[in-house]
This record gives structure tokens, sequence and C-alpha cells, in this order.
């Protein structure tokens, strides 16, 4: 029996792709040092970011990459990163454009990933999973791309948590009967405001080290050290 198709309208997929090639590229202009890179390498760390949580949502989903299936996302993608090269210079005065800009792609990648997982049959929990994984995976593939590491596991500002509120809010409106359009605002509203607060209070999950350190202090502490004989 064929799934049910999920098409989110265009205009709103080549929004999040430009936002998102835009992104990468401020972020890749500004390494100096070992890491500077040329046009194409800023281009290419651009187009990752905007069609790389497409790509790993639908993959997922085990559908055709819809940004695969149109000229336009790529085109998007790399008049994006283009402009954002260009202006990497004035954008970089004004950071809470920035951080505002990150916040919101992120609840976008959000609320297409879980609304289309939604759609297709999957449960709330897949989904969310699918809408996180759509979220944070174009900064994934960013990292590994340029041999960092990948932000989302280390100590930070929320990010992964962050999308998966708004994921998880955009699923359960959608549950309770809401219409999927209106459940999607409320997803990337949610992921934006908690983003957006994490950077402004600094606010972070605890450091695994820190909740083990005096459980391991103690366990080590009754081992005994033997010194070896001169």
């Amino acid at each position: 029996m064929p799934q049910p198709l999920f098409v989110i309208p265009l205009w709103a997929d080549l929004v999040a792709v430009g936002l998102g090639g835009i992104q990468g590229a401020l972020f890749a202009s500004g390494f100096r040092g070992d890491r500077r890179l040329d046009f194409l390498g800023v281009a290419i760390i651009g187009i990752l970011m905007g069609m790389g949580g497409g790509l790993i949502r639908d993959l997922l989903l085990g559908l055709p990459p819809a940004t695969l299936q149109s000229n336009w996302y790529l085109l998007t993608a790399i008049a994006a990163a283009l402009v954002g090269m260009l202006l990497a210079g004035i954008l970089a005065r004004v950071n809470w454009l920035i951080v505002g800009l990150d916040a919101v792609v992120i609840g976008l990648f959000g609320a297409f990933g879980t609304s289309k997982a939604l759609v297709v049959g999957l449960p709330l929990v897949p989904a969310v999973f699918v809408g996180v994984c759509a979220a944070v995976g174009g900064g994934v593939l960013r990292d590994v791309m340029m041999g960092l590491p990948v932000a989302i596991m280390h100590v930070g500002s929320l990010y992964a948590v962050a999308a998966g509120a708004g994921c998880l809010a955009l699923a359960s409106a959608a549950a309770l009967g809401l219409d999927i359009g209106l459940a999607a605002v409320i997803g990337v509203s949610f992921t934006t405001v908690i983003r957006l607060l994490a950077v402004i209070f600094d606010l972070s999950l605890p450091e695994q080290r820190m909740l083990y350190r005096r459980k391991v202090a103690v366990e080590t502490a009754a081992i005994p050290i033997v010194h070896p004989k001169a």
C-alpha cells in the first residue's frame, strides 16, 4: 500500500535552504590561519548547510531526496553561499543576526523533518528523531567536512535540545488534532526561542565528567598504588 506523500511548499523549503546556505558561508568565511578556505570551499560548506538537513531527512524516511528533484534547491544553495561569502564582513558586525539566523534555520529544518515524518505515518517519537536529525544534520556534515569536533556532541549552548523541544511541540500539537501547518509554526517558534535564550543566558547541559567526578574519585581512591622498587 503506497504511503501518503507530504509535499513541503517549494518556497518554504527554498527559504530554509537559502538561510542555511548563508549561515554555512558565514561560518566558513570566519576561519583564519591554517583553516582558511577558498571560494569553492566556502561554497561547498554553504551548500552542505543548505541541503544537508533535507537530504538526511529524506534518506531516513526512505524517500527520494526532495532537494534533488528540482534545479532550484542547488541553485538556491549556491546563490545563498555566494551572498553569505560577499556579506561576511558586514554581517560579522551584527552577531545577533547570525545567532538569530542559526536559531531559525534549526527550527525550519526540524519542523519540516518532523512534519514529513508524521504525514508518512511514523509514530511521534521516531518523527521527532527524524526532525532533530534534519535540524542538526547540516551542522554535523559541516563539522565533519572541515575536520572540526562535531558541535552537538560537546558542551555549549543548547542546540539539539532546542531542536528536540520544537519537534516535540510540533508532534504533540499535531497529535492533539492541530493542523500540521500551524503545528509547524509552533515548532519553529519553540526551537527559535529556546535556542536564543540558551545563547543569551549561556545555558548548556551539564558536562558529563562533572556528574561523575566525585564517584570516580571515590572509586579510584580505593585502588592500591604499587610503587616499583628502585
